[in-house]
């Protein structure tokens, strides 16, 4: 999906960043959401609706993760975070048995290439939900913060994307970003996103 295709959904994103932003320290200006509510789709799927963008893999991925839904490290100083959302078909049907794989930057910025630290994979549920418990990357050099994935139906091919913070002042230094690929993230009570990934699949 191109970069410019969703040119009314950038012009809300920058107006309400504009009226005052969505940092992780706050939640969002533009919404009310009552405490330990679920946060809603990114956004609400609609039949028909173009698949999950696509994004580069960069540099860092390694195949064959480990299995495993809570990728925090003992003794972590990053700030915990939990990342949830759906798999769902251009249908608006879910995904069950997708698979999600996830890598990341750590809390200073850098990637784990001799071990598996910060990688990890999961299978959605019958419902197509996925739940990933980690930190919020540091930024890089060239890069604001992010989060890898690829997402895959059984049998289907792989989609590579990657997810954003709403209101990080790197974002719009980043060549990569685009606001169609931000998370919706709730700062109360505990750091927490959410992301409905849509697959070219009916």
């Amino acid at each position: 999906m191109s970069k410019l295709e969703h040119p009314s959904r950038r012009l809300l994103i920058k107006g309400a960043l504009a009226a005052g932003g969505f940092g992780l320290s706050a939640p969002y200006a533009t919404r009310v959401l009552a405490q330990g509510a679920p946060l809603p789709p990114t956004p609400a799927c609609r039949e028909g609706d173009e698949p999950t963008e696509e994004q580069i893999e960069g540099p860092f991925f390694k195949p064959k993760s480990p299995e495993r839904s809570d990728l925090v490290e003992t003794g972590t100083r990053g700030r915990l975070f939990e990342l949830e959302g759906q798999v769902l078909t251009r249908l608006c049907r879910p995904v069950p048995g997708a698979l999600l794989d996830m890598w990341h930057a750590d809390e200073k910025g850098d990637y784990d290439d001799k071990g598996f630290i910060y990688r990890g994979h999961v299978f959605a549920d019958a419902d197509g939900r996925y739940r990933f418990r980690t930190i919020v990357p540091a930024p890089y050099p060239g890069r604001t913060r992010h989060y890898h994935l690829k997402v895959q139906a059984p049998g289907r091919p792989i989609l590579t994307t990657q997810l954003y913070f709403p209101g990080e002042r790197l974002n719009i230094y980043d060549d990569f970003y685009t606001p169609e690929m931000e998370m919706r993230v709730d700062g109360i009570p505990a750091p927490s996103g959410r992301f409905d990934f849509i697959l070219n699949m009916l």
